[in-house]
């Protein structure tokens, strides 16, 4: 029975990367040997153990056969008499199909590591189009590794995989945790840049992949092109850190903007309910998190009110402050802020330009909140007013404080 260590921690301690995960594979054993020495199993599908000490996934090797449609679609053969080499040849790219023995030596059968130095996210085998989630694996780490390219042959494999309709068989939740992760990289547009040059855009999510092409003002947008736009907003949401809610509203703020009628163009109006509408649609089809659905809706909904917030008076913003349920979710309304901040400097040549409403929002929201509820509640109390009546008041209150504090802005 030998161990290997595989996969990413390989590939990111040859880039000299910090290395997360570390996951293993186990050559020459059989269930029965991993639990006789302490293993503990944690694989439905694969045989999968973990480590009595370490905790750290070790996983018998294995081969795949394609028996249907999907990523649910193989038969697993794991056995003692399959090989290491076996078992790197069923993985995606090259460069996550090495190993290290336990004196440090790299076991790369595949040309991992020139397709590394290369900067090349490379196929292994044919076997790649038997699974349709490699798409979008690779997507994202192109997010990732966005200094790196796609091989012509492996990107030629991806768009005959889209045209046999394999995309169609990916489940919803797999489908939003791999664009989950990969909204989370360092360079996000890549992710959908790949997705769309292979056509998985289109099959997965049409609401974005329709904004190519499609014309906005060039005094609002110098980059005139909403697909265009819409990655430097995703890139700007990562420069300045946002959480994964941040970035998927950042993602559905425009979707809108695809099904604004031609005789209207390049103007947009009313995209904002259309985007807000199309997001509910993209929720439910992926499943996505309740937080994400939520502040995307907001942002949706109100960005181009947020954009000019600045212009209105007390009790326009105190409107806005309501209808973005920032009293209620002030942190909440600190990252529709956030979002509307990506979308604000994700334009040509204004990418470091200050949003000048976040500031003055989040001192309005912090004067609204700074209104002493309690008393005002005691006080409608003892003038005799109840339900309704009391609610009034302090949203008075609250509008007067407001009142006074933008008069001295």
């Amino acid at each position: 029975m030998k161990t290997y260590l595989v996969g990413g921690a390989v590939r990111d301690r040859l880039l000299g990367r910090s290395v997360g995960d570390r996951d293993w594979v186990v050559v020459g054993a059989t269930p029965q040997a991993m639990l006789d020495a302490g293993f503990r199993p944690v694989g439905k599908d694969f045989p999968v153990f973990l480590h009595p000490d370490t905790g750290e996934e070790h996983a018998l090797a294995r081969t795949e056969r394609k028996s249907g449609h999907g990523y649910h679609g193989f038969t697993v053969h794991a056995a003692p008499d399959v090989t290491l080499e076996d078992d790197l040849a069923r993985r995606d790219l090259t460069v996550n199909a090495m190993a290290e023995d336990a004196d440090g030596t790299v076991i790369d059968p595949w040309g991992g590591q020139r397709d590394l130095a290369a900067r090349v996210l490379r196929h292994v085998s044919p076997a790649f189009a038997e699974d349709p989630v490699r798409i979008l694996r690779l997507a994202r780490f192109a997010a990732r590794f966005h200094d790196f390219s796609v091989a012509p042959e492996t990107a030629r494999l991806m768009r005959e995989m889209v045209t046999a309709g394999e995309v169609d068989h990916l489940v919803a939740e797999r489908v939003w945790q791999e664009l989950a992760r990969g909204l989370m990289e360092d360079r996000p547009s890549r992710m959908f840049e790949v997705l769309r040059d292979c056509g998985a855009l289109a099959r997965l999510l049409p609401e974005v992949d329709r904004l190519w092409g499609v014309p906005q003002r060039a005094d609002y947008h110098p980059e005139v092109d909403t697909g265009v736009h819409l990655m430097m907003v995703l890139d700007m949401s990562a420069r300045l850190q946002g959480s994964l809610a941040v970035r998927y509203a950042c993602l559905g703020h425009d979707l809108g903007k695809g099904t604004t009628p031609p005789d209207v163009l390049p103007r947009h109006i009313g995209h904002e309910g259309r985007s807000a509408q199309l997001l509910k649609a993209v929720g439910q089809r992926l499943r996505v998190p309740t937080d994400c659905r939520e502040l995307a809706d907001v942002v949706a909904r109100e960005h181009g009110n947020l954009h000019r917030s600045s212009e209105f008076g007390a009790e326009a913003v105190f409107r806005l402050l309501e209808r973005c349920d920032a009293i209620r979710k002030p942190q909440r309304f600190h990252e529709v802020l956030l979002a509307c901040e990506c979308d604000a400097r994700g334009r040509l040549g204004l990418e470091d330009t200050p949003y000048a409403p976040g500031p003055r929002l989040r001192q309005a929201l912090d004067c609204v909140l700074a209104v002493d509820t309690a008393a005002v509640s005691a006080q409608a109390l003892a003038l005799g007013l109840t339900g309704p009546a009391i609610g009034q008041r302090i949203a008075q209150a609250r509008l007067h404080a407001l009142t006074q504090h933008l008069s001295t802005r």
